[in-house]
């Protein structure tokens, strides 16, 4: 997922304190299965312009999550930490501790975990503006193609982008006109550090396709989990879908909800979806994929579970990379052209190696952290399906 060479002279910093009022926890509230804070430090980490990551929070629930996704920890002050403490004084104490990392660093990035939809090519286009501008700062903005309107001294509302005294203008003829969204923040450190606010000099807009809606209540979250459902895989580059022709996918915690259900003579049954055995019918009969289920046990139910499916299965691997590499071959196929789909730590070799990695939202943190593509459903519970589906609309002609 994230790059391996990182430069040193671009930073980002994640403010995340403990309290919140409005949502109790809300930096480890989760979307689309990943944690607030989760979401954030992985658009970070995908941004190829970011060199360290790190998060400044007073509360260590938030740093241990943080953490698991690969961020570095800021300890901040419970003063810089309360509901009057600006974001600046959080960035400004956090700078000496990037420094020390990064002595190099010349810019850094502020992202804000009530924006989830960030990602890090977002990131790197606002760094990019700030660059080709000459910009001194740089913020993401939406396109507002709303009429707005102000309250004069006279009490009256008066049009603000537009005449409303003459004809009722069509929005697509109004003039550009943008709004924050209070994603994303870059800023040159030498001006930052100058003005100690982050707009510190000519500020360039760097416009992104996102949704109008920053958590500030329960309402927002539950309409960004929404929208999360709605997005899933689209945030995954179509040309990048394309060029999947094989698909591995684990068992437990994948085709299952990782539960095993043991009667009194030991024996085991599994729980598995309907749909997800749908969605993998479906995508055989439109795209041509070799697919092929590897489980770590041997179990029955595998065997017969691959059978109903009409999949190849791999049992009892140890080596799943040594396993795939064999597979692949057989298929005259690479591993640019894999999706591997894993739950768990003994996943983590193949998705390192896979072209595109992909994991249920229940799955373990450390995978959560690396996957390229986060399912919107549990294993078991109609993960596959949302992946099938999504390969299945992928156009003919690409």
């Amino acid at each position: 997922m994230s790059p391996d060479a990182r430069p040193d002279t671009v930073a980002c910093v994640i403010l995340a304190r403990g309290g919140s009022k409005g949502i109790p926890g809300k930096n480890l509230r989760k979307i689309g299965g990943v944690s607030l804070i989760g979401r954030a430090v992985r658009a970070a980490r995908a941004a190829r312009h970011v060199g360290g990551v790190y998060v400044s929070t007073d509360d260590a629930a938030i740093a241990a999550e943080a953490r698991s996704y690969g961020a570095l920890i800021i300890d901040r002050p419970a003063d810089l930490a309360g509901d009057t403490a600006s974001s600046e004084t959080g960035w400004l104490h956090a700078l000496p501790h990037v420094r020390r990392d990064q002595p190099a660093l010349t810019q850094m990035v502020f992202l804000q975990c009530t924006s989830p939809f960030t990602t890090g090519a977002e990131i790197d286009a606002c760094l990019d503006r700030m660059t080709e501008t000459g910009a001194k700062c740089a913020l993401s903005v939406v396109e507002n193609h709303m009429f707005t309107w102000v309250e004069g001294a006279d009490g009256m509302g008066h049009g603000q982008n537009h005449d409303s005294t003459k004809p009722r203008q069509r929005r697509q003829d109004l003039p550009p006109h943008y709004a924050e969204n209070g994603a994303i923040y870059c800023v040159d450190i030498a001006a930052f550090e100058t003005v100690k606010q982050r707009f510190c000099g000519p500020a360039a807009l760097s416009v992104v396709d996102h949704p109008g809606v920053e958590i500030d209540s329960p309402a927002d979250l539950a309409l960004c989990a929404q929208i999360a459902h709605m997005r899933a895989g689209h945030e995954i580059p179509t040309e990048r879908l394309a060029k999947v022709q094989a698909l591995v996918m684990d068992f437990d915690g994948v085709h299952t909800d990782n539960l095993v259900h043991t009667d009194q003579d030991g024996r085991e049954s599994v729980t598995t979806s309907r749909g997800d055995g749908m969605g993998i019918a479906l995508l055989r009969s439109k795209r041509d994929i070799a697919m092929m289920i590897m489980s770590k046990e041997r179990n029955p139910v595998v065997e017969a579970r691959a059978h109903k499916l009409g999949l190849e299965v791999y049992q009892a691997v140890d080596d799943k990379v040594a396993a795939i590499e064999t597979w692949l071959a057989a298929q005259r196929l690479s591993w640019d052209a894999l999706l591997y789909v894993g739950n768990d730590v003994n996943d983590l070799a193949p998705i390192m190696r896979a072209g595109l990695s992909a994991c249920p939202s229940d799955a373990y943190p450390d995978i959560l952290a690396v996957c390229d593509w986060i399912l919107p459903h549990p294993g078991g519970r109609g993960a596959l399906r949302a992946l099938c589906d999504r390969l299945i609309s992928l156009p003919d002609a690409i």
